[in-house]
């Protein structure tokens, strides 16, 4: 791993990267080409926009696939801010950048000087020169936060509040709760929103879903301390995630999705927002999610933060269903390439599965077991005597497809998809967790 000081560079490898910056900080990126300004709003990837082509924020993690970019994209810049605007960067320890590649490879990390008057920093930029990918580091400080942004990167910042907006945004110290904060209703199907639910499903081929006391119990957690904080966040101050809120309840899923929320009154208007981008409508239309729960609360200035919650839940039945879904896109990989599919091994399947269950339980997600375990470890442990071993792990995907597809996008697990060599395979699942889902691919020959 490279340790980088202010101006220094380090090549980077192919596939997807992933930066991250631990700590009480909201992490934002910005999109731009050779003239170095962002072409439109969705270059700015921030907690209100957590998605834009090739780039993803989840809570402190910020994922990077150069070649996913659009189109003209040559360069995408990191900055932080205070994830409390009460709170100035000079009072909150120096920020450090961490920088993994494909496989959890670490590449590098940067720590750059505490900021003083700054309330905005560029961390560090990842940009092409030619047909490469470097990553350089900046530390360089706004002291007029967002607005400096704006001036150097063309960023039109806006603010209204009357309008619905949906994020997932780190945990933050913010406003406690007072007057009519704390006041949750849980929404019934009776007051319309089942009906509503279930009609946009029916227009989009889905089948209807039905409501789940302990997805509404999850969601009136959640819900009620994004209230209290006044802030919409994936996860609570303590780092417990919504995922986690769920399981929290004795609620088992195999797939799992969320809405959060501010500004609808109404559960129509909730549902009419959620149907209002194709990212959110599709979420509330997946095909497959049977079971829903929603709850809103109202902070202390009357405003109603919302969460919906939906999932499919567990069943041994469907995990095989899933697997075997896993297993027939990761063969009609290898058939295309003219290569053997691989056949199931049920040791390797009951070690993959293992592995996932273990990176929920006991919150790490690597390759390397928290006890120093790997791969062939883990499948020798479970019987297998399989001489040659591969593993492909992933977290956040909802479905087979977005997760092969994941797989097939980063080099080093397409590899192992597209090694010849191997003959067998196993694949696991759980549910839970900070990222919501952990998938294991366990390769053998």
């Amino acid at each position: 791993m490279t340790e980088l000081v202010p101006g220094g560079n380090v090549p980077l490898p192919g596939g997807i990267l992933t930066l991250r910056v631990p700590g009480p900080f909201d992490v934002s990126a910005l999109i731009t080409d050779d003239s170095g300004q962002v072409r439109g709003d969705g270059d700015f990837v921030f907690y209100n926009q957590p998605t834009a082509s090739g780039a993803r924020l989840q809570g402190e993690q910020l994922t990077i696939d150069p070649l996913g970019l659009r189109a003209g994209a040559d360069r995408v810049t990191v900055v932080i801010s205070s994830a409390d605007p009460a709170t100035p960067l000079a009072r909150l320890p120096a920020p450090t950048l961490y920088v993994t590649g494909p496989g959890s490879r670490a590449l590098a990390r940067f720590t750059p000087s505490r900021p003083q008057r700054e309330t905005v920093l560029l961390l560090a930029e990842i940009y092409r020169r030619g047909g490469a990918w470097k990553l350089r580091a900046l530390g360089q400080g706004y002291a007029d936060g967002l607005a400096g942004i704006a001036r150097d990167f063309g960023v039109d910042i806006t603010e209204d509040t009357s309008a619905p907006v949906e994020a997932a945004r780190r945990g933050s110290t913010a406003a406690h709760s007072n007057g009519r904060a704390g006041q949750v209703n849980s929404v019934p199907g009776t007051d319309g929103f089942l009906g509503l639910v279930n009609s946009a499903r029916a227009r989009a081929g889905s089948p209807p879903v039905s409501l789940d006391a302990r997805l509404a119990a999850a969601a009136r957690v959640h819900a009620s301390g994004m209230a209290a904080r006044r802030v919409l966040s994936s996860e609570s101050p303590d780092g417990t995630s919504v995922y986690q809120h769920v399981t929290s309840t004795g609620y088992a899923y195999l797939t799992v999705g969320e809405h959060l929320v501010s500004g609808p009154r109404t559960p129509g208007e909730f549902v009419e927002y959620c149907l209002s981008s194709e990212q959110s409508r599709r979420t509330l239309c997946d095909p497959a999610f049977s079971q829903a729960g929603l709850a809103y609360v109202a902070d202390r200035s009357g405003d109603l933060y919302w969460t919906a919650l939906w999932a499919r839940p567990f069943s041994p039945g469907e995990l095989a269903r899933t697997a075997s879904e896993v297993l027939a896109l990761t063969n009609a990989e290898r058939t295309a390439t003219g290569l053997r599919p691989l056949s199931v091994d049920p040791l390797l399947t009951n070690a993959a599965q293992a592995h996932s269950d273990d990176m929920v339980a006991r919150a790490f997600y690597s390759h390397t077991s928290p006890d120093g375990t790997q791969p062939w470890d883990r499948a020798a442990a479970a019987g297998s005597a399989r001489r040659t071993i591969g593993e492909n792990i992933a977290c956040g995907q909802r479905s087979p497809a977005e997760v092969v597809l994941g797989w097939m996008n980063s080099p080093g697990h397409r590899a192992n998809i597209l090694k010849p060599a191997f003959t067998h395979i196993g694949t696991g699942l759980a549910g839970g967790g900070r990222m919501g889902t952990y998938w294991t691919q366990l390769f053998g020959a």
